[in-house]
């Protein structure tokens, strides 16, 4: 499951890349092109593109440090299913009338 989510962010990263590095084009040549109101979006598609860089970077330690769930012991597990039958009982029992 770690490989499969570290590929996702690796893959939405990619994505973003190529969506802030093209819009960056494009609003460049619109700039350049007189359009000056994209004079400011020129600046601002870098910063997305590092802010990606930046989120990927943090969900990357933190997928990686998250430790892999204890191993489940038979007992226990068997111990809990009893406990939450007789929980499902207690809480069928309370809903039927009494005599």
């Amino acid at each position: 499951m770690k490989n499969k989510n570290v590929l996702l962010i690796y893959l939405g990263l990619a994505l973003a890349e190529a969506l802030c590095w093209t819009a960056f084009g494009f609003e460049l040549d619109r700039a350049l092109t007189g359009n000056h109101l994209s004079w400011a979006y020129v600046f601002e598609w870098p910063l997305f593109s590092l802010y990606a860089l930046y989120m990927a970077r943090r969900m990357l330690r933190e997928e990686r440090s998250t430790p892999a769930p204890p191993p489940v012991d038979a007992a226990q597990d068997a111990a809990r299913e009893a406990y939450n039958e007789y929980l499902r009982r207690v809480h069928d029992d309370e809903g039927s009338p009494t005599g």
